[in-house]
């Protein structure tokens, strides 16, 4: 009577949607009738298998991603995942282990959290993490916590990077300002002499007549504009007439 009853309500509650993502680091072995992703597969079906009083179904879409490294998530069936779970068709991923999703701390809590922004759970069958549970939920909040403390790591030790190289001389990035050039093989500034005389003249302006907006109808008028460059990707930045926010 039990059973019949645990199965009467796994029919009235809503299906839980579950993905399953399979990957493997080579493409060596794929060719046999049993590989690696099969059995992975194999083993999520179980585990979905034994949540059946909770109405947990297997989607039929593969998202197997073969010969896929993961130290990189620019990978087809996960692309493919992450845009059906935001079309809202996916409620839960299962994954066999952990580094299936990702080998790389930060990509793989990107992840989660954006997984949890669209109420999707995760689920590590060998591992037992699920955070459709309570307990899940907490300890995915206790490996945020530590994924957001390495950021902030590295975001300081990025700046520190950034500062040491400027107080060296060198040019970390961003539209040149007028009057210089960055060099093709990037890391240095080089002074454009006709921009140079330019800019002198543009101080002078101010000088003698210390208003913003006349100085900048008066570059206007001679045709001068704002620093123009073109980016790495060929496009044509800058080139736009004066204003006194510019000025």
């Amino acid at each position: 009577m039990a059973s019949r009853r645990s199965s009467a309500v796994a029919k009235l509650q809503p299906a839980t949607r579950c993905a399953i993502y399979c990957r493997k680091s080579t493409s060596q072995g794929l060719e046999q009738e049993f590989n690696s992703l099969d059995a992975q597969r194999e083993a999520a079906e179980s585990y979905i298998a034994s949540q059946q009083h909770d109405n947990w179904i297997a989607l039929p879409d593969r998202y197997d991603d073969g010969g896929f490294s993961a130290g990189t998530t620019d990978r087809p069936a996960l692309k493919r995942l992450r845009a059906d779970i935001k079309a809202g068709q996916i409620d839960c991923v299962i994954v066999y282990k952990f580094d299936r999703l990702s080998r790389r701390m930060l990509d793989f809590f990107q992840l989660l959290d954006e997984f949890e922004q669209h109420s999707v759970s995760f689920v590590s069958v060998s591992q037992r993490f699920d955070t459709s549970t309570p307990v899940g939920k907490m300890t995915m909040n206790i490996l945020l916590s530590f994924a957001e403390f390495e950021r902030l790591i590295i975001a300081d030790r990025t700046r520190d990077k950034i500062q040491a190289a400027r107080r060296r001389g060198r040019w970390t990035g961003g539209p040149p300002p007028l009057g210089y050039d960055t060099v093709p093989e990037g890391g240095r500034i080089v002074v454009n002499k006709i921009e140079a005389e330019q800019v002198k003249a543009i101080f002078q302006l101010y000088v003698d007549t210390p208003s913003l907006i006349e100085v900048s109808q008066e570059l206007n008028r001679r045709g001068w504009r704002q620093k123009a460059w073109t980016a790495k990707t060929g496009r044509p930045c800058g080139g736009r007439p004066w204003n006194n926010s510019s000025v």
